[in-house]
């Protein structure tokens, strides 16, 4: 994949520091390079990944200032798979300031921290702090494509217009191939009308740019934080953990549907004819379901009770083998 997702909304509590944790973890699980990058000066990405922020030697401010390597920075997380992280704390703030003193080149200190190590990497995701700052600001140009978690709720809306006005003016004066990975509905509650509206107005406006996948309210998602993990290694069962394992399949099905990897009907067709008889049908046995079949379910407001599919069950049982569950009954 080799590419830099921002994980961007100027709302806060629309869930991108929950879906910058869970999301890496899932594409970790999946054998991805991961780089996790906090940018938010509450640092709640650090400490979701079970990293204390008031520890850290060097940040993402050292990073930005120039007064460390991002080699030197980064930190392994082992939750099974594993991925690296970027930590950050309430220093960020120091070094945002900071930044807007400098006359040139303050909007590209990220991209070219980055530069490095980008290659060695499959993907690498920007959490972004709630505002269209600086922070963001090189977050942005630092990036490929923006992630946009949103609630739906009229606020959200709001937020998300501003965001995609910062995204042209990006695009006009600094990043023009910055393109919009897709729009994620999280804490999505299939009861509430008005998310069901909102959900529509997307759906037309933005089409095939909204994912699939919706993430449901989950109380493993909630609580996954308190335990210094994502929610899959939290509750690997838990519609949350499940949900962002069909977010990561889905982002990596229309990836390799972009690059060709998958070959379409018309390239089967043109491949040149074998000379051996064709083999006779196979009976078709029912159909497997697909990795959308999780998120599927939670727009419709049903437990993810349905089969998973065959990735999804590898990941899960990889969980289960690297970082065992403990033994305690939880209440859901």
């Amino acid at each position: 994949m080799k590419r830099v997702i921002a994980i961007a909304m100027q709302k806060g509590g629309v869930g991108k520091t929950t879906t910058a944790v869970n999301l890496a973890a899932s594409l970790a699980a999946t054998k991805r390079r991961v780089l996790l990058i906090d940018l938010d000066p509450q640092g709640n990405t650090t400490m979701g990944s079970g990293v204390d922020k008031s520890q850290l030697e060097r940040s993402t401010c050292e990073v930005l200032l120039g007064e460390c390597q991002l080699a030197d920075a980064l930190l392994p997380i082992e939750h099974g798979a594993g991925f690296m992280l970027l930590p950050a704390n309430q220093d960020l703030t120091a070094a945002e300031v900071r930044l807007l003193t400098l006359p040139i080149g303050r909007e590209t200190k990220l991209r070219q921290a980055l530069a490095p190590k980008r290659n060695e990497f499959d993907l690498v995701l920007i959490d972004c702090p709630p505002a269209l700052n600086m922070l963001t600001v090189n977050a942005l140009v630092a990036a490929d494509s923006v992630l946009i978690p949103m609630q739906c709720e009229y606020y959200a809306l709001e937020g998300l217009s501003a965001l995609l006005s910062t995204v042209e003016q990006i695009r006009a004066a600094v990043n023009p191939a910055l393109a919009i990975e897709g729009v994620l509905r999280t804490m999505f509650d299939p009861r509430n009308n008005l998310a069901n509206e909102v959900s529509a107005q997307l759906i037309a406006h933005f089409g095939d740019k909204v994912f699939r996948t919706v993430i449901p309210r989950n109380i493993r998602l909630a609580e996954a934080p308190s335990f210094g993990k994502p929610a899959l290694f939290h509750d690997k069962e838990s519609r949350g953990a499940l949900a962002y394992l069909a977010l990561a399949g889905e982002m990596i099905r229309r990836e390799e549907e972009a690059s060709g990897v998958v070959r379409s009907v018309a390239a089967v067709a043109a491949a040149p004819a074998v000379a051996t008889p064709a083999a006779p049908p196979v009976a078709e046995g029912p159909a497997e379901p697909s990795v959308a079949s999780v998120s599927e379910a939670s727009e419709a407001g049903q437990p993810a009770d349905s089969e998973p599919t065959s990735e999804v069950r590898a990941v899960t049982q990889a969980v289960s083998a690297a970082a065992p569950l403990q033994a305690e009954d939880r209440s859901r």
